[in-house]
């Protein structure tokens, strides 16, 4: 089917970042995101939060700072600002750690492609080179990885997916130009890339042309890593702005050991069984009271809870940030368990559970670390916080774009739109 336009897409056009969006598409194109994911004037010398100043070295939260950035119980290990790495603007980031030495590295979106950090001193975080966008810069760049090759997409028109290897950056002399191993080229540009490590497939999502998918996830078999392959698609939902896929292991017996994408479409949350590639079959998708625009979500690790993440909402509604938690025991009818209300009004992004703990990239309020040991009792709570974005904690798209937690260290990885590249962990882990 063919996405129509629809009053959501106007109002975000009339956004104040609208300027990054594709307002002059036609009605059939798939709806932009409402949010530009960042400053409204990339690299503008006006921006009112300058990246301040950072010398090497840990620097402990101390009464609610870590330097000049607002803090509870996590510490600034490291950083490395938009300048130094060469771009005007931050996106999406994830890890990588090297199986051979157990060297850490970072992968860092940038509006003109992807910087790598080595972290083998984490204080001192290393730019060893960037891989330039395809094609043209985009606000929207978003990178996964799986075995040791990265795989990264971008709104850029006729980008396609690049296909990095990993193993490239051992030993190598900083700063460096780096290539692709070779780029996909079934699609153009994509909104999101989402990989399940179990079952060794990606899934592209908010792919254009929209043709044949119109939108929704187009399905890539990397069997062969460097060489991925066409494994179809699924076009019967529209356009998937951002998806998490996983091996099914929850309380629903139906749907044991199928993988099972649960996707955010703008206006609704997909769920989708796409064990058989070739015959995706849709189980449910369902809506929520005060929908702005249905944005990204993650499962917690038994798969009985997916908590989501509505971006426009505290701006439609006037909400504080907003995370809703579904229960998905039975996944042909999930119901809302508990909606949890943050401390401030900033928008919420990207949102990654680890164990019992949420990491919540909420923009101009930075990185939220939630609890959720509690939560089939309907109890979230707060544990710390680390504020990238000084200036405000207003409902704007500035601040922390994504938050990667994976790292086998213990350390925390963030991006943030305006102020670069940053390293953190609980206070209580250093010395």
């Amino acid at each position: 089917m063919k996405k129509k336009s629809t009053p959501l897409r106007h109002l975000a056009c009339l956004l104040a970042a609208c300027v990054l969006i594709a307002c002059s598409k036609s009605d059939d194109s798939p709806p932009a995101d409402p949010n530009p994911g960042g400053m409204q004037n990339p690299g503008n010398p006006d921006n009112p939060n300058p990246d301040p100043p950072l010398q090497g070295g840990l620097v402990p939260c101390e009464n609610g700072l870590a330097g000049v950035y607002p803090c509870s119980g996590y510490d600034l290990v490291g950083h490395l600002s938009l300048s130094e790495m060469g771009g005007a603007a931050g996106n999406d980031i994830w890890g990588w750690t090297d199986p051979e030495d157990g060297t850490e590295y970072a992968l860092v979106g940038l509006d003109n492609g992807t910087a790598f950090i080595s972290l083998a001193d984490p204080e001192a975080p290393l730019y060893l080179g960037k891989l330039g966008t395809r094609t043209v810069n985009s606000t929207w760049r978003d990178i996964k990885v799986f075995g040791n090759y990265a795989y990264i997409v971008s709104e850029a028109s006729g980008h396609g997916m690049q296909v990095f290897d990993l193993t490239s950056l051992r030993g190598v002399t900083p700063p460096r130009t780096f290539s692709s191993a070779t780029v996909y080229s079934e699609f153009g540009n994509a909104h999101n890339i989402v990989v399940n490590e179990a079952s060794g497939f990606a899934y592209a999502v908010g792919t254009g042309p929209e043709l044949p998918y119109a939108g929704g996830p187009h399905f890539i078999d990397l069997t062969a890593p460097a060489a991925p392959a066409n494994a179809g698609g699924y076009a019967g939902a529209g356009y998937t702005h951002d998806a998490q896929v996983v091996t099914y292991n929850g309380p629903d017996a139906d749907y044991a050991g199928r993988e099972i994408l649960i996707g955010a479409n703008e206006n609704r949350v997909l769920v989708l069984d796409v064990t058989d590639k070739a015959q995706p079959q849709m189980i449910t998708s369902f809506g929520y009271a005060n929908l702005g625009y249905t944005h990204q979500g993650w499962f917690t690790e038994d798969h009985r809870y997916f908590l989501l993440g509505d971006e426009v909402d505290e701006l439609s509604f006037g909400l504080n940030s907003r995370t809703l938690v579904f229960d998905m025991a039975d996944l042909d009818a999930p119901v809302l368990h508990h909606t949890y209300s943050g401390p401030t009004t900033a928008i919420d992004h990207n949102g990654y559970v680890d164990g019992n703990l949420f990491y919540l990239a909420n923009y101009t309020a930075g990185v939220r670390i939630i609890d959720l040991s509690q939560l089939a009792s309907n109890n979230m709570s707060e544990t710390g916080f680390f504020d990238t974005y000084p200036a405000s904690n207003q409902a704007a798209f500035n601040g922390v774009w994504s938050v990667y937690p994976y790292l086998a260290s213990g350390n925390i990885l963030v991006n943030d739109i305006d102020n670069g590249f940053f390293v953190i962990r609980p206070s209580d882990t250093n010395p």
